[in-house]
C-alpha cells in the first residue's frame, strides 16, 4: 500500500479548513511550511478536554489524574514519532524557539569564553539566534558557510570544528531551500571533537521519520504545528543529558528529566492535540506497533509529497523570468518545499496576487534571514515559497503553476 492521489483526496475530508473559499476559488494551502492545517481527529481532541478535563497537574482529583495521564500518553507518543527509548526524554515548551533558548542558557552554564560553538548560514534564526546571543559571555561563535546551490560547505564545517567547539547547531532540513544537511556527517564531526550536536527538525520533522537513537542526536526539537497537530514545542534530548544541564527552573518544579527544563503551566488542551496529530498520522501507515504505522505512513507520504514537489519544480522552472533557488529533485533526499523569484516583481506583490486567487504562498525570508542575505535575495523581498504536504493535489499544483505563468 501507498499513500496515492485517491489516499490525498480521502484526507482532504478530514481537514475542515480546505473547505473555505475565497473570491471563488477554493483555497490551495501552499503555506504548510509555516504551519499545517489540522485534521477534524486534533480539533475534537482539544474540544474534548477543555468539555470533560480542563484541570491543572499533579492534583489527588479525577480530573487532575487525566491530565497528568494525557500529558504521559503524549510523551510517549512523541517518543514513538521520534524513535526515543521513552516519554522521559521528551520535554515540551511554547514553541521551538523557546526551548532552544532555555536550552542555550543551560548549555552556556556549562561553557568558557574562548568556547566554540558552530552554526550555519542555511539555519532558521532560531537556531542561530539563541547561540550568538552567548558572544556576549565570551563565547565565540563560528558561522558555517552557504553555497549557491542551497547546502552548505562541508569542507568548511569541518574546517570550523576542533578541539575548542562545544556545540554544533544545524539544521535537519532548510524551511527556505528545502535542503536536506548530512546530519551524519554533522554527528561523525561534533562527536570526534567531544560537542554537543544540536538539531533543529522543525522542518524535518512533517515530510520523514524521524529516529533519534540512530542519527545518535544529542538534542533534537521540533514544533507539532508543522505536522497536522495544534503550537507545541518540542525537544528531545539524550537519556541522561537534561539531568546534567543547570537549567533555569524553578524550584518548586519537578528537577528531574524531562521536566526540568519546562517551565510554567504546560499547554494541557493542546498535548492532546500532539498525541492526535501523531496518531492521525499513523493510521495511514501499516503494522502491528504505532512506532511501525508512523514510519510507513510518513514514507509513502513522503513519496507522494516527493512527486508533488517534483512536478511543481520542473514545470515552474520553465516559466520564464522564474529562478528556482535549492537542490534540483534528482535525489529524493529532499524536502517538498521549493522557493522562487520572480524576475521584475517582488516577493511580496506576487504573494499577494496568489493570494487573492486562493493560492496561499509565503513571501521573506521565513526567518532563514541569513540565508536570503547571503544568496543577495533582502532587496526584491525575499523569496516566493511553496510546500507540500499530504492533503495537496496535482490539481492545485497546476493551479499554482498557471498563476504564476499568467503573473509574469
Amino acid at each position: 500500500m501507498s499513500f496515492t492521489e485517491t489516499e490525498c483526496i480521502k484526507c482532504r475530508e478530514d481537514f475542515p479548513a480546505l473547505q473555505r473559499i475565497v473570491n471563488g476559488n477554493r483555497i490551495a494551502y501552499f503555506d504548510g511550511p509555516a504551519g499545517s492545517q489540522v485534521p477534524k481527529q486534533v480539533i475534537d481532541s482539544i474540544s474534548h478536554y477543555y468539555r470533560t478535563f480542563n484541570a491543572n497537574a499533579h492534583g489527588e482529583f479525577i480530573t487532575s489524574l487525566e491530565v497528568d495521564r494525557a500529558v504521559h500518553e503524549c510523551r510517549e507518543t512523541v517518543a514513538q514519532f521520534l524513535g526515543a527509548s521513552n516519554g522521559k526524554d521528551i520535554s515540551f515548551g511554547a514553541n521551538m524557539t523557546s526551548l532552544t533558548f532555555s536550552l542555550s542558557h543551560a548549555l552556556a552554564k556549562k561553557m568558557q569564553p574562548g568556547d566554540e560553538i558552530v552554526i550555519t548560514q542555511l539555519d532558521h534564526e532560531a537556531n542561530r539566534g539563541p547561540w550568538l546571543n552567548l558572544q556576549e559571555k565570551g563565547i565565540v561563535i563560528k558561522e558555517v558557510k552557504l553555497n549557491r546551490d542551497g547546502y552548505i560547505d562541508y569542507d568548511d564545517l569541518e574546517q570550523q570544528i576542533n578541539k575548542k567547539t562545544r556545540i554544533v547547531a544545524i539544521g535537519y532540513a532548510s524551511n527556505a531551500l528545502g535542503t536536506i544537511n548530512d546530519i551524519a556527517l554533522a554527528r561523525s564531526l561534533s562527536k570526534e571533537a567531544g560537542a554537543y550536536l544540536v538539531i533543529d527538525a522543525v522542518h524535518y520533522a512533517p515530510h520523514f521519520p524521524i529516529d533519534v537513537t540512530k542519527i545518535d542526536a544529542d538534542f533534537l526539537l521540533c514544533s507539532a504545528y508543522k505536522f497536522y497537530g495544534p503550537h507545541v514545542g518540542i525537544l528531545y534530548s539524550r537519556p541522561g543529558l537534561l539531568d546534567e544541564l543547570p537549567t533555569d527552573v524553578l524550584r518548586t518544579q519537578i528537577q528531574d528529566a524531562p521536566f526540568r527544563i519546562e517551565t510554567g503551566t504546560l499547554n494541557f488542551a493542546a498535548l492532546t492535540g500532539v498525541t492526535q496529530a501523531i496518531q492521525y498520522i499513523a493510521s495511514w501507515g501499516r503494522g502491528s506497533t504505532l512506532r511501525e504505522r508512523i514510519v510507513t505512513a510518513m514514507q509513502d507520504i513522503a513519496v507522494y509529497e516527493h512527486e508533488l514537489g517534483r512536478f511543481y519544480y520542473d514545470n515552474v522552472r520553465e516559466i520564464k523570468g522564474v529562478t528556482v533557488w535549492g537542490p534540483d529533485f534528482s535525489d529524493v533526499n529532499r524536502a517538498p518545499t521549493i522557493s522562487i523569484t520572480i524576475n521584475g516583481m517582488n516577493s511580496k506583490e506576487a504573494a499577494k496576487k496568489l493570494g487573492e486567487k486562493g493560492i496561499l504562498v509565503w513571501n521573506g525570508h521565513f526567518y532563514a534571514v541569513r540565508a536570503v542575505e547571503v544568496l543577495g535575495l533582502v532587496e526584491q523581498g525575499g523569496l516566493i515559497r511553496t510546500g507540500m504536504l499530504m492533503y495537496n493535489t496535482k490539481d492545485e499544483v497546476e493551479r499554482l503553476i498557471q498563476a504564476i505563468r499568467f503573473s509574469v
